[in-house]
């Protein structure tokens, strides 16, 4: 039933290579971006979570408060 089905849609041979570029395309940016990206940027990333500075956000009380 399902062959019937994708055979009676127009273009159905389209999609699979539409979503092949895509999933590709989507890699190649982010492996572009892993080797441009500023190497100082990633080691402040890297200690964020481990970071016990000042330079956290607080919230506002007037924020935190709801009525």
């Amino acid at each position: 039933m399902t062959k019937n089905i994708l055979q009676s849609i127009d273009n159905v041979a389209i999609w699979p290579v539409i979503s092949f570029m895509i999933f590709f395309l989507f890699f190649i940016i982010l492996i572009w971006y892993v080797i441009t990206v500023d190497k100082s940027f990633i080691h402040y990333m890297k200690g964020l979570p481990v970071d016990e500075g000042t330079d956290n956000k607080t919230f506002n009380q007037d924020e935190t408060q709801h009525p």
